[in-house]
């Protein structure tokens, strides 16, 4: 085992003992109601895409366990967001809302969804937007919700990569970063452009200096924005060809998150 992944070890466990000592555990929601995904497996339909559960290429496992090993319990929303079901969650999940293509009966996000999710970060809530190229995503609706924090998906196709032979086309090398701290270079692909707002911190540009991801603080609280859902783990579990670091961005974006949460 090398010193990297013993020191990382440690560091997890003696983050758990704190939590422990005091008396609060981070808990972590992802959305599966704006993403309620469907396909049939051996003539049953089964959920799919963005699943922490999901070991796939598809799924959000490797994240979730990342979570997991920084202290933080999984939890799922399958219901529309209220003050009262985000009541005890910390950090909130919100991952390439369903298109018809994807849902025949998708669940968009209302007027009435964004309010009560613009108050619960205005309390101290820490969101996490992650679109996605606008033929993959429902981007009206989620603007709706982007638009209460000055953010605005675009329609635009940034990093676009026409196959493995052109990984370089998704490359974004990444220095001295606020998040992304032990991290020099990640892929995404097929990446939305997000305006923002004055205020807004950019975090992460494509080749052509778009605004890929950002932050932007909301009251109390404070939203994470980024054009792709860039973390699961097909792009996570070593596919990618070395020099690749997309791992490393998992893990510093959780500490990251993890870090705003407003203790109690």
């Amino acid at each position: 085992m090398s010193y990297r992944r013993i020191t990382n070890n440690i560091s997890a466990v003696l983050l758990l003992l704190i939590c422990s000592v005091k008396g609060y555990t981070q808990k972590v929601t992802l959305d599966y109601y704006f993403n309620h995904e469907v396909h049939q497996v051996n003539g049953t339909a089964q959920r799919f895409h963005y699943l922490w559960d999901e070991t796939a290429n598809s799924g959000f496992s490797i994240w979730g366990d990342i979570f997991k090993t920084h202290g933080a319990i999984l939890d799922t929303l399958t219901q529309a967001p209220t003050l009262k079901n985000l009541q005890g969650t910390d950090v909130y999940i919100i991952v390439d809302p369903d298109t018809k293509k994807e849902n025949p009966n998708p669940n968009y996000i209302t007027d009435k969804d964004a309010g009560q999710i613009a108050q619960w970060v205005k309390a101290g809530g820490v969101l996490v937007l992650m679109a996605n190229d606008s033929a993959n995503v429902e981007l009206r609706h989620f603007n709706m919700l982007a638009g209460r924090f000055g953010l605005h998906f675009n329609t635009d196709l940034q990093n676009h990569v026409v196959d493995d032979a052109h990984f370089s086309d998704g490359a974004i090398e990444i220095d001295n970063n606020p998040i992304f701290k032990t991290t020099h270079k990640v892929f995404l692909k097929d990446v939305c452009s997000i305006g923002i707002p004055a205020k807004a911190i950019p975090v992460l540009k494509s080749a052509t200096g778009a605004v890929i991801a950002a932050t932007v603080k909301y009251g109390k609280g404070i939203v994470f924005a980024v054009g792709d859902p860039w973390l699961y783990n097909e792009y996570v579990n070593g596919r990618l060809p070395a020099g690749y670091e997309n791992d490393k961005a998992a893990a510093d974006l959780t500490k990251w998150l993890l870090a705003q949460v407003k203790h109690k």
